[in-house]
């Protein structure tokens, strides 16, 4: 039996969220992807397969915010720039989506500020 990868690891635990979260029209699933320098975040409706809203930390709109903060700083501001792009589109109620991610550092500073700027999970 061999040692699995983190990457393998992650995909599976991400297997297993998605097997419980799932979006559609009237709550739309928060999918949250954390690479090893930036943080990206997505509004999914899982009925069609579009994704709704977006927001990631190489956004223009945020670019010169982010010069000199840390990583999990980087992850707050998109998550208020997200909340703030999901509320222009009347979207209120969302399910997280954590990515296969451990719920804390960089992905629950996206949540929390996601939450803050009047997302609700």
């Amino acid at each position: 039996m061999s040692k699995s990868t983190t990457r393998e690891a992650r995909s599976r635990r991400h297997y297993r969220v998605r097997q419980k979260v799932n979006g559609n029209n009237s709550r739309p699933r928060l999918c949250v992807f954390r690479s090893l320098n930036h943080i990206y975040a997505q509004v999914i409706d899982d009925s069609q397969g579009h994704t709704l809203v977006s927001a990631s930390s190489l956004d223009a709109d945020i670019k010169s915010d982010l010069k000199g903060k840390s990583k999990t700083e980087r992850a707050g501001i998109v998550g208020s720039l997200l909340a703030k792009r999901a509320t222009g589109k009347k979207i209120s109620q969302i399910a997280f989506d954590r990515g296969g991610f451990k719920y804390h550092g960089r992905v629950k500073a996206l949540a929390e500020a996601a939450r803050k700027g009047g997302l609700k999970f």
